[in-house]
C-alpha cells in the first residue's frame, strides 16, 4: 500500500522534523508558488525563519517558445549549455520576463523586497518533483546570490528527479522516492489547487522581517 500524505501541511510537518537541525542558523525558506506556499509557511514557522517566494519562469527558444533553453528569475538567468541565441533577443526577452516576475511579486507581497540570501542557508520547498527541471533551474539561480547552502525539501520525487537534485543541491530532504512514481498528486489524499487568494492569505499572514530597501543583489548569467 503506497504512502500518502493527508495534505500539503501534513507533509510539511514531516519535512520540518527532518530540518529541525537547521533551527538557530541564519536562513530563509523559499516556496515555489503556489502549491508549496502552504508547506513553506509550516517549515518557516518551525525553523523560526522568514518565508519568501522564489519566482522562476521558463526561457523558451526564439523559434519555439515551448522548447525550454533556460530559466529566468527576478535577478538573473541561466542558459542551457551549447545553446546559441542572439544577444539582443536574449537581453530583451530576459528583461520582459523579469518585468512579469516583478509584477507577480508585487501582486503577492506589494513592494516588500525579496529576502537577501547571501551567506544564509536557503531551503527551497516544493510539493513534489517529477522531472526536477524547474527546481534544477531554481537551484542554479539561487546560487547566483551566494547563499551559504542550498537545501531542497520535497515530500515526494521520482527517483530520476531526486538523483538530479542531489547532484545540484547541498542537501535534499525527500520523504518518498517510489520506483513506480507516476505523478505527484497520487501521494496526497488532498492535492487540491492552491488559489491566488489562498497564496495571498498565507503570505500576508506570514511573518516576514523587514530586509531594508536594497533587496537581493542583482545576478548575471
Amino acid at each position: 500500500m503506497e504512502t500518502r500524505f493527508a495534505n500539503r501541511q501534513a507533509a510539511a510537518r514531516l519535512l520540518a522534523q527532518r530540518l529541525e537541525h537547521l533551527r538557530g542558523r541564519p536562513g530563509v525558506v523559499l516556496a515555489v508558488p503556489r502549491g508549496a506556499l502552504p508547506m513553506g509557511v509550516v517549515i518557516a514557522q518551525a525553523l523560526g525563519w522568514p518565508l519568501d517566494v522564489v519566482l522562476i519562469k521558463k526561457l523558451g527558444h526564439p523559434h519555439n517558445s515551448e522548447f525550454a533553453i533556460g530559466a529566468v528569475s527576478e535577478y538573473g538567468y541561466v542558459l542551457s549549455p551549447h545553446v546559441e541565441v542572439p544577444d539582443a533577443w536574449l537581453t530583451e526577452r530576459v528583461a520582459a520576463i523579469q518585468a512579469k516576475l516583478k509584477a507577480r511579486r508585487e501582486a503577492y507581497l506589494g513592494h516588500r523586497p525579496p529576502q537577501p540570501l547571501a551567506g544564509r542557508t536557503v531551503v527551497v520547498v516544493d510539493d513534489g518533483v517529477a522531472t526536477g527541471q524547474t527546481l534544477l533551474a531554481t537551484i542554479a539561480l539561487v546560487r547566483k546570490e551566494q547563499p551559504a547552502r542550498v537545501i531542497v525539501a520535497v515530500p515526494v520525487a521520482s527517483p530520476e528527479g531526486l538523483h538530479q537534485l542531489q547532484a545540484a543541491a547541498d542537501e535534499v530532504v525527500c520523504l518518498l522516492a517510489p520506483l513506480d512514481f507516476r505523478a505527484v498528486g497520487q501521494y496526497y489524499q488532498d492535492f487540491s489547487e492552491v488559489t491566488d487568494e489562498e497564496a495571498l492569505a498565507i503570505l500576508h499572514a506570514a511573518t516576514l522581517p523587514a530586509t531594508g530597501t536594497a533587496g537581493r543583489p542583482a545576478g548575471s548569467a
